[in-house]
Protein backbone atom coordinates (compact mmCIF):
# COMPACT_ATOMS: atom_id res chain seq x y z
CA UNK A 1 0.00 0.00 0.00
CA UNK A 2 2.71 2.59 0.68
CA UNK A 3 4.24 1.95 -2.53
CA UNK A 4 0.76 3.19 -4.49
CA UNK A 5 0.79 6.01 -1.50
CA UNK A 6 4.21 7.22 -2.89
CA UNK A 7 3.27 6.47 -6.71
CA UNK A 8 0.54 8.83 -6.27
CA UNK A 9 1.85 11.70 -4.70
CA UNK A 10 4.39 11.75 -7.12
CA UNK A 11 1.82 11.36 -9.69
CA UNK A 12 0.66 14.96 -8.51
CA UNK A 13 4.03 16.13 -7.87
CA UNK A 14 6.14 15.44 -10.95
CA UNK A 15 3.53 16.92 -13.41
CA UNK A 16 3.12 20.01 -11.83
CA UNK A 17 7.08 20.78 -11.09
CA UNK A 18 7.16 19.60 -15.48
CA UNK A 19 4.14 22.44 -15.61
CA UNK A 20 5.95 24.83 -13.38
CA UNK A 21 9.66 24.01 -15.72
CA UNK A 22 7.71 24.88 -18.75
CA UNK A 23 5.80 28.34 -18.07
CA UNK A 24 8.59 29.51 -15.82
CA UNK A 25 11.79 28.31 -16.66
CA UNK A 26 13.75 31.13 -19.24
CA UNK A 27 17.48 32.14 -18.38
CA UNK A 28 17.42 31.58 -14.77
CA UNK A 29 14.88 28.82 -14.28
CA UNK A 30 12.30 30.34 -12.00
CA UNK A 31 10.53 27.22 -12.82
CA UNK A 32 12.41 24.77 -11.22
CA UNK A 33 13.39 26.89 -7.95
CA UNK A 34 9.86 27.31 -7.70
CA UNK A 35 9.29 23.61 -7.33
CA UNK A 36 11.93 22.76 -5.04
CA UNK A 37 11.45 25.92 -2.60
CA UNK A 38 7.48 24.77 -2.44
CA UNK A 39 8.57 21.12 -1.67
CA UNK A 40 10.68 22.07 1.26
CA UNK A 41 7.99 24.45 2.62
CA UNK A 42 5.59 21.20 2.06
CA UNK A 43 8.37 18.67 3.67
CA UNK A 44 8.85 21.16 5.96
CA UNK A 45 5.54 21.88 7.33
CA UNK A 46 4.96 17.82 7.37
CA UNK A 47 8.03 17.12 10.04
CA UNK A 48 6.91 20.33 11.96
CA UNK A 49 3.12 18.61 11.83
CA UNK A 50 4.83 15.21 13.04
CA UNK A 51 3.10 13.54 9.86
CA UNK A 52 4.13 9.62 9.48
CA UNK A 53 2.73 6.53 8.00
CA UNK A 54 0.64 6.70 5.21
CA UNK A 55 0.79 10.34 4.97
CA UNK A 56 4.19 11.10 5.15
CA UNK A 57 4.35 8.86 2.22
CA UNK A 58 1.81 10.34 -0.25
CA UNK A 59 3.07 14.01 0.39
CA UNK A 60 6.65 14.25 2.26
CA UNK A 61 8.20 10.91 -0.48
CA UNK A 62 5.46 11.16 -3.19
CA UNK A 63 4.21 15.08 -3.82
CA UNK A 64 7.48 16.34 -2.33
CA UNK A 65 10.24 14.03 -3.87
CA UNK A 66 7.99 14.09 -7.23
CA UNK A 67 7.66 17.99 -7.61
CA UNK A 68 11.55 18.60 -6.23
CA UNK A 69 14.59 17.69 -9.03
CA UNK A 70 18.16 17.56 -7.76
CA UNK A 71 19.34 16.24 -11.53
CA UNK A 72 17.68 19.49 -13.13
CA UNK A 73 19.50 22.22 -10.79
CA UNK A 74 22.72 19.96 -11.27
CA UNK A 75 22.11 20.46 -14.89
CA UNK A 76 20.87 23.97 -15.37
CA UNK A 77 23.06 25.12 -13.23
CA UNK A 78 26.02 23.90 -15.29
CA UNK A 79 24.37 24.91 -18.40
CA UNK A 80 24.53 28.68 -16.77
CA UNK A 81 28.11 28.41 -16.77
CA UNK A 82 30.76 28.33 -13.78
CA UNK A 83 29.16 32.36 -12.56
CA UNK A 84 25.63 32.22 -12.79
CA UNK A 85 25.25 28.36 -12.26
CA UNK A 86 27.06 28.48 -8.81
CA UNK A 87 24.50 31.49 -7.81
CA UNK A 88 21.19 29.55 -8.89
CA UNK A 89 22.17 26.39 -7.24
CA UNK A 90 23.80 28.88 -3.61
CA UNK A 91 20.11 30.69 -4.23
CA UNK A 92 18.32 26.96 -4.79
CA UNK A 93 20.02 25.64 -1.50
CA UNK A 94 19.51 28.79 0.69
CA UNK A 95 16.18 29.16 -0.50
CA UNK A 96 15.21 25.47 0.22
CA UNK A 97 16.64 25.44 3.46
CA UNK A 98 14.55 28.44 4.45
CA UNK A 99 11.65 27.38 3.30
CA UNK A 100 12.04 24.00 4.95
CA UNK A 101 12.71 25.82 8.45
CA UNK A 102 9.52 28.20 7.83
CA UNK A 103 7.77 25.05 6.97
CA UNK A 104 8.62 23.81 9.97
CA UNK A 105 7.63 26.83 12.48
CA UNK A 106 4.62 27.77 10.85
CA UNK A 107 3.51 23.48 11.74
CA UNK A 108 4.24 24.51 15.03
CA UNK A 109 7.67 22.09 15.05
CA UNK A 110 9.85 22.67 18.29
CA UNK A 111 13.61 22.89 17.25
Amino acid sequence: MTVLLVALGAAVGAPLRYALGQRFDGSWHRGTLTANTVASLVLGACVGWSVDGSAFALVGTGFCGGLSTYSSLAVQARDLGPRRGTAYAVVTIVLGLAACAAGFWVAGGQA
